[in-house]
Formats: structure tokens, C-alpha cells, sequence
């Protein structure tokens, strides 16, 4: 076997490790997790009722409710001592949670929902522009559900004293009422406020935008002769772990840029493990609890120091996540006012909006909240590129055979150079063929003199693998970009392919759909693998079969391969890698055309041309 052929071999080998390794770790089967998860709850259900009994070192959240953090030199565990409320039975239904608190309702062109004025918390909000399918008649997409239901998951501020004084503070039981406001709309903020009856009125004034930004601005008028400080604090709370995609691919859990200790990712299985994970005197930065798609986000005021945690923990065999920060104190002279603004991102993760959102309010790389990647370099520019191209022609689909376009107009310098080189190496196939008949027997001397006749003819034999290791970094970046970009959630492309970031829906082994039969996961090799399996097949047949065996093998059955191992992935990535392979074929064959090179691609498939008499 020449040197060319074991270059070859070898980036194919290399292409298809990385591409399975790629599959096995990030578009793995989600049964493995759902089992692990299943058992993991099974026991914690067991070990409940000695965890009731013997305290944990570092206790959770209340079961009913999230709980505001404690000022402390050195962060401490997450406080326990929640004024009683009402319980909600857990489990009960979003409608029951809601209807046990008087509400004030929001609506923007994104969301709708509503606050509860038992506590002030931000705690139903729908997105209106998201569907929980593709169907668009499917029900929109549930971010915020009240304490108590069976996904709760909600955001609260307040202020906690310093425990010099006894003062009554609001917390979760607290009735505001609406001093301002009758709907929480974009341009007309609300202001509630409670009266504590000891010379404190305490007032919370919400604004919303059109871009899913809350701006919480809290306010204590003091009437009292004395002077107090107090903590304002905000935090997230999630009641039960949601269903994650991966925890290869993209982060899905507990998540903050804080300060100089930067970004910080923290899966929901590890926050239960480590209990408690805490952060102080941290300047500039959010945090939050993000999913695929969506997230919900807590900022303070970026110009003072705060002390930030992550928590997690299992309380009557549920498990409860919950981000919290607390802020510098703030002095509240007697006769004076006191105030401190945060925000809350609560909703979708548009690229647009989330960077738009960042620079406006000041914080701090709030565009990291949505997962670029190691590639981020590649992934980001690429998906600017897709989304100009979408805009401009209407769909996705389109603008990823446009970029296709473009990478190889960039890429074409080096695949020129690449298959000039393999057809000058087509050209000396004839004099390959007379050194292995002079050394038939003798390997060493049969590349010796391979190896001279390359450097002769300044011929690369690994310039053919170039093109191939090239792509590599292209496909996990417009993988990236397809899996966890909200844009290309849903987006269709034409005909049965209704969405871009999942796979082709269709397979060949009930025959497109006329075989009323579900086939099993790795029996779901729809169109487009098969049309990208064609095009590799035609692109491979190019040159012509190899005279090693081993080769001629790896030759055949890598299409084959090809086409099984990307027909799980999204569909948008098999449609780039049809069209590129589809260019490359134009690209390869003009080449070999300009370089005198004849195209065998139907002598090399065992279609013969007709001869001058009209034989074959």
C-alpha cells in the first residue's frame, strides 16, 4: 500500500473515530439518563425519612418555598426559617397554585402571565411566541409556574435584616397591595407596597420591556427615628429537575458570570451532590437557571459587591434547586428612603435580544448565557451568518446552502490546491503501476520509489486529506449552532422537513411512511442521510477503486456508514453535508478537467462508455 493510500485511510479512519465519538457523547440515546435519573430518585426516595431525621449539614430550601440568604461574613448554608404561609399541597395543579393569591397580571408581545401579591413574586409567565412542538396549535411553552405546583419555578426579591434589630420584614406570606399600576405592560410600570405597622412602608416598583427584562426597583421609606440597614436579595427557586438534553453538548442547570471567579456552570446533579456553592465579594455579573432554550436570570446593581450561591438539595424526596444573591446593605436614615434595582431576564434566549439586553443594562458578559462553545470563535460568527442569510431569504435552510457557498468560496484556495495535487497523483497512477511491477515483493522499495516519483513531480500525497480535516471543526460548529441556537428551534425547511435542529422524520424502512410501522432509533435513515450517502458515493467515485483490497473495502462501505451514522443528527447538518459534498463533486470535476484529467466516474461505478462501433 503507497504512502497516499495510508494517508487516506487514515483520515478516514480519523473522520469517522471523531464522528462517532461525536455521536457518543453528545447525540447519545437519552434512555441511559432517564434510567440513571429514575434510579437516582428511587433512592432518594428510600433515604427520606433519615434524612427528615437526622439534620444536613447544609439545608435546602423549605419544600414550600424558596428561602432569602443570610448576611454573613463567610457565606453560610441556605436559610431554613421561611415565615409561614399557607401550604399548597406539592403536585397540585398550576390552575390551584394561582388561584390561592391575588394576582396582577402581565402581557408583552412575548409573554403573559402574572405576579402573586402574597409575596410580590414573578411566578406565572408563559411565552407566547414558543410552542412545546412544532405544531403550532400545540400549547405555548410554560417558563414560571406558582410554589406548589408540580413544576415550580418562580423569582423573588425582598430585603433580610442584619439581625441587630427585630424588624418585620416582607417575605412570602406578605400581602402587597397595588399602590400604582393595573397591568404590568412594557412602558407602564406597577408599584405595590406594604405598610409593616412599625414606621417601615416598603414599596416594589416592576417594570417590563418588550424583550422579556424586568427591572425590580425596592424601596424602604423609614418613619421611625432611627436608622436601620438592610440586605436586599433576590433569588430563583426550582422545585424538581426538568428533563435535560445532554450534559455533553450544552449546559442545562445552575449558571453565573460572577466577577473575577467568571463563568460558572453547575449541573443540577452536581449542585444536589455539593449542597451548597457560594461566592462573595463578587463584583459585576448575573446568575440564574438556564435550560436548552430558555432561562431565567438574576442581576444586581453591577457597581456594588455581592455575595452569590448556587444550592441544591432533596426535601420530602423533591429536589430543589436555587440561585440567590445578596447585596451590599443599605443605610436607611430615620425620616429617609433607601433603594436598590436589579434586573430579571425571564425568557427566551434570542442571540439578538441577549446580547441587546446585556449592553443596554450594563452586565456583565451576560452573552455567555447562552452556550457558543469550545468553537465559540467559529460557532457565533456562523450563526450571525445564517441569520442574515434568514432574513434575507426567509428560511434557514436556504441560508445554510448560502454559507455552504461561502465556505467553500473561503476554503477554495486550499481544496484547489488539494485536488491539483490528487490529480497530478491520477496522472502518475501509470508509473505507480510499473514501480510495483518492478518491485513486486519489495514493500520498502516500492515507497521508496513512490516517494521519489511524488517529490519529482512536487506532488502532497497528504494534501488529500486537507479538505476532510478541515470540515471537522465546520461540522461541530454548525452542529453547535443547530442544537442550541433558539432560532433554528422549529425553523422548517421544505417538505417534510419541519424542523431544522431535529432530524430527518422520515426512513426507508417503512418506506417513507407508506408501512404503518415506528421503526427503532438506529432504523431511522430518512431522505436526506440517504441523499447525503449518494453524493459521498458519487464524490468518492470520482477517482478511481483503489488496488488494495482493504482499501477498495473501506471505499465501499464508507457511504454506507456515513449515511447511518449522521441520520440521527440534525437535519440542517445532513442537508449541509449533501450540498457540500454535491459542490465539491462540481469543484473536484472542474479541476480534473482543467488539469487533463479524465472523469471516470461511471467507469469507476462499472458503467463502461460505448465504443466507436456502439459496443460496450
Amino acid at each position: 500500500m503507497d504512502e497516499n493510500n495510508k494517508n487516506f485511510i487514515m483520515a478516514i479512519v480519523l473522520s469517522i473515530a471523531v464522528l462517532l465519538g461525536w455521536q457518543a457523547l453528545y447525540n447519545g440515546p437519552k434512555t441511559r439518563e432517564r434510567e440513571a435519573l429514575q434510579e437516582q430518585q428511587a433512592q432518594q426516595k428510600k433515604m427520606a425519612a433519615p434524612r427528615q431525621q437526622t439534620p444536613s449539614p447544609a439545608p435546602a430550601p423549605s419544600a414550600a418555598d424558596g428561602a432569602p440568604p443570610k448576611p454573613t461574613s463567610t457565606p453560610g448554608p441556605v436559610s431554613t426559617s421561611v415565615p409561614a404561609v399557607a401550604p399548597t399541597p406539592l403536585g397540585t395543579s398550576r390552575k390551584a397554585a394561582m388561584s390561592k393569591s391575588e394576582r396582577l397580571y402581565i402581557e408583552t408581545p412575548k409573554l403573559r402571565g402574572s405576579l402573586s401579591l402574597t409575596g410580590a413574586r414573578i411566578d406565572d409567565l408563559v411565552m407566547t411566541k414558543y410552542r412545546v412542538t412544532a405544531d403550532p396549535k400545540s400549547p405555548a411553552v410554560t417558563l414560571f409556574s406558582p410554589s406548589g405546583s408540580a413544576k415550580a419555578f418562580y423569582a423573588e426579591h425582598g430585603w433580610v435584616g442584619d439581625g441587630t434589630a427585630k424588624l418585620k420584614l416582607p417575605s412570602a406570606a406578605t400581602k402587597w397591595s397595588v399602590e400604582s399600576g393595573s397591568k404590568l405592560i412594557p412602558g407602564n410600570p406597577v408599584t405595590l407596597k406594604w405598610d409593616n405597622g412599625e414606621e417601615l412602608i416598603f414599596r416594589r416598583t416592576i417594570t417590563v420591556d418588550e424583550n422579556y427584562m424586568f427591572s425590580v426597583v425596592q424601596e424602604v421609606e423609614n418613619k421611625s427615628s432611627t436608622g436601620i440597614s438592610l440586605f436586599p436579595y433576590a433569588l430563583l427557586s426550582r422545585h424538581g429537575r426538568p428533563e435535560v438534553q445532554s450534559f455533553y453538548i450544552l449546559h442545562e442547570g445552575l449558571v453565573g458570570v460572577l466577577g473575577e471567579h467568571n463563568l460558572q456552570e453547575i449541573d443540577y446533579e452536581d449542585a444536589i451532590d455539593d449542597k451548597l456553592t457560594s461566592f462573595k465579594d463578587v463584583k459585576g455579573g448575573w446568575l440564574g437557571i438556564t435550560d436548552k432554550y430558555w432561562a431565567a436570570v438574576i442581576a444586581p446593581d453591577q457597581r456594588t459587591p455581592f455575595q452569590a450561591r448556587f444550592s441544591g438539595n432533596v426535601v420530602n424526596t423533591k429536589e430543589r434547586f436555587q440561585t440567590d444573591y445578596l447585596a451590599s446593605a443599605v443605610q436607611i436614615p430615620p425620616g429617609g428612603k433607601g433603594s436598590v434595582q436589579g434586573q430579571l431576564f425571564a425568557g427566551a434566549k434570542e442571540v439578538d435580544v441577549v446580547d441587546a439586553e446585556g449592553e443596554k443594562h450594563k452586565i456583565d458578559r451576560f452573552d455567555l448565557l447562552i452556550d457558543w462553545g469550545w468553537f465559540y470563535f467559529l460557532t457565533k460568527p456562523l450563526f450571525f451568518a445564517l441569520d442574515y442569510f434568514n432574513k434575507m431569504v426567509g428560511n434557514f435552510g436556504i441560508a445554510i446552502l448560502l454559507v455552504t457557498v461561502l465556505i467553500k468560496l473561503a476554503l477554495f484556495p486550499l481544496a484547489n490546491k488539494s485536488y491539483v495535487s490528487m490529480s497530478k497523483m491520477k496522472k502518475l497512477a501509470p508509473d505507480m503501476a510499473k514501480i510495483k511491477e518492478r518491485f513486486p515483493d519489495d514493500k520498502t522499495r516500492q515507497q521508496q520509489a513512490t516517494m521519489e516519483l511524488y517529490k519529482k513531480e512536487k506532488v502532497n500525497p497528504a494534501s488529500g486529506c486537507l479538505p476532510i480535516l478541515v470540515q471537522i471543526p465546520i461540522f461541530f460548529a454548525l452542529y453547535k449552532v443547530l442544537f442550541v441556537t433558539i432560532e433554528m428551534r422549529h425553523a422548517p425547511f421544505y417538505g417534510w422537513i419541519k424542523d431544522l435542529s431535529a432530524p430527518d422524520p422520515t426512513t426507508m424502512f417503512n418506506l417513507f411512511g407508506l408501512i404503518p410501522w415506528d421503526p427503532p432509533g438506529f432504523l431511522m435513515v430518512g431522505i436526506w442521510p440517504l441523499i447525503m450517502g449518494v453524493s459521498m458515493f458519487v464524490q468518492m467515485r470520482l477517482n478511481p477503486a483503489p488496488p488494495d483490497p482493504i482499501q477498495a473495502q473501506i471505499f465501499a462501505w464508507m457511504p454506507v456508514m456515513f449515511t447511518f451514522l449522521l441520520a440521527p443528527f440534525p437535519a440542517g447538518l445532513v442537508i449541509y453535508w449533501a450540498w457540500n459534498n454535491t459542490l465539491s463533486v462540481l469543484q473536484q470535476s472542474y479541476i480534473m478537467k482543467t488539469q487533463g484529467v479524465p472523469i471516470t466516474l461511471f467507469e469507476n461505478i462499472g458503467i463502461k462508455k460505448k465504443g466507436a462501433g456502439g459496443k460496450t
